[in-house]
């Protein structure tokens, strides 16, 4: 079982990145082999939208996307982890989504599989907001979904929540953070969490 967590907050060791982490030990406690990618990291650039991919759903731009398209297709569990930025995700989740253009192209123009086989994938999703409005985490979890549509990924849940904004303010949620281990260990297990 391999689990795939992106973070996609620029804030290193924020709230988002502390429950990320927390979801992937909860998977590693179940046996599961665990990686975390950092999009903050990384050189992807946005969409161009050339639509070269509906030839051949490969994207013409050769940056780091091209290393999550083949973590994406080896992965068993998907945990993608944003802050909500102006009631989305973060500008960084948003340039990985974007370039999963391609993986729309081979579903839905070339019909070939969008991860290049056919196995079981569950995703989850994790996002901390500032904000304690009702509906502050409807844009980014339905973009989140539509990726996982997209990539026949199963959503799985999510973990969201609101009026967390300092650097380390999960921390004064332990809650939160057991909550999140417990996710990480049914994403693998499909246990139900307590």
């Amino acid at each position: 079982m391999r689990v795939l967590g992106i973070a996609g907050s620029p804030r290193r060791g924020g709230n988002t990145d502390l429950l990320l982490v927390e979801v992937m030990r909860g998977a590693a406690s179940q046996g599961a082999e665990v990686k975390t990618i950092i999009l903050d990291e990384l050189d992807i650039a946005p969409c161009q939208h050339c639509d070269t991919c509906l030839k051949k759903g490969k994207c013409k731009i050769q940056d780091d996307m091209q290393m999550i398209y083949r973590e994406l297709e080896q992965a068993d569990r998907i945990v993608l982890a944003s802050p909500v930025h102006f009631m989305g995700v973060s500008a960084q989740m948003k340039a990985m989504i974007d370039r999963c253009q391609a993986l729309w192209a081979r579903k839905y123009v070339l019909k070939q599989p969008p991860l290049r086989d056919r196995r079981e994938r569950k995703g989850l999703f994790i996002s901390v907001a500032g904000r304690k409005v009702a509906n502050v985490f409807d844009g980014s979890v339905a973009t989140i979904k539509s990726l996982f549509t997209v990539m026949d990924v199963i959503y799985a849940g999510d973990l969201l929540f609101r009026n967390i904004d300092e650097k380390g303010d999960i921390t004064k949620h332990p809650e939160a953070l057991r909550q999140a281990f417990l996710a990480g260990q049914k994403l693998v297990t499909d246990v139900p969490a307590e």
